[in-house]
């Protein structure tokens, strides 16, 4: 429940925190099986987390349905590629890559402000308001949208991260989406790159009938009623809070990861 409340405060499913407690927890079991278990609930947590965000009218359901086809092919060879990777391999990978996301988020955290409007070819604009009476106006390159979601595809399927984490950052400094309509429109999106993932790993038979899936559905429905309290959460922070909350778990996790990848 609590990795669903901060997961869909900060808009990403909270596989980024359930991966890490899943490889400290299961020492023995292999990358592939724990990246099947957190994207199954990574997809419950989404889904409770979508209908919450649709409920305060913040997705942007034009953007996100294209992001969603685009993270397909990456999903599908994120999923297929992390049954070749070692363990300590994937938890050095695991660890740099979100350290290494948290103090990019840091160093930009200033440019995830107000931006000039973007204009040019392939530029769409957005004017979103939501059920308070709050109107966000925005525009970005769809083109760099969804390159940037099959790179977002390919390494959510990988460390079964779900991909918000990478997504709402990306979407906030890069493409300029406001903090609040890139977190809800990356749970959009969640549902179903994390499908996609799953579905993988459920064919490949990492996520077999068996202990593994039982495991992973009682945690997904702990997280299920989570989401929906980290979406009333996200109405009363700011932006810059929500993406300060986000840099910093992604060190602290990162860290603790490390230090287990090193033997420590």
């Amino acid at each position: 429940m609590a990795v669903g409340a901060f997961g869909t405060l900060v808009g990403a499913g909270g596989g980024f925190l359930l991966v890490p407690v899943l490889l400290l927890l299961y020492p023995e079991r292999e990358p592939e099986t724990v990246t099947a278990m957190s994207l199954l609930v990574v997809c419950a947590n989404a889904t409770s987390g979508t209908l919450a965000y649709a409920h305060q009218r913040r997705v942007d359901y034009a953007s996100g349905v294209w992001f969603a086809v685009a993270t397909l092919p990456g999903a599908i060879g994120g999923a297929i590629l992390v049954g070749y990777t070692p363990r300590r391999t994937f938890d050095a990978l695991f660890a740099a890559a979100l350290i290494g996301l948290g103090t990019w988020i840091v160093l930009r955290s200033r440019q995830q402000a107000i931006h000039p409007p973007v204009t040019g070819r392939g530029v769409v604009h957005r004017l979103i308001t939501d059920r308070e009476g709050h109107t966000f106006a925005y525009s970005f390159e769809l083109w760099k949208g969804l390159a940037l979601s099959t790179v977002v595809g390919f390494v959510s399927s990988l460390l079964g991260i779900g991909g918000g984490i990478v997504h709402v950052p990306v979407m906030a400094t890069v493409l300029h989406f406001p903090v609040h309509i890139a977190a809800a429109t990356s749970h959009f999106v969640l549902a179903f790159m994390s499908a996609e993932g799953t579905a993988v790993h459920a064919v490949t038979g990492a996520l077999s009938w068996d202990r593994a899936l039982l495991q992973a559905a009682l945690i997904g429905a702990g997280a299920v009623p989570g989401a929906q309290i980290g979406a009333r959460l996200s109405r009363r922070l700011h932006g810059t809070g929500i993406i300060r909350a986000l840099a910093g778990a992604l060190m602290l996790v990162g860290g603790r990861l490390a230090l287990k990848a090193a033997g420590i």
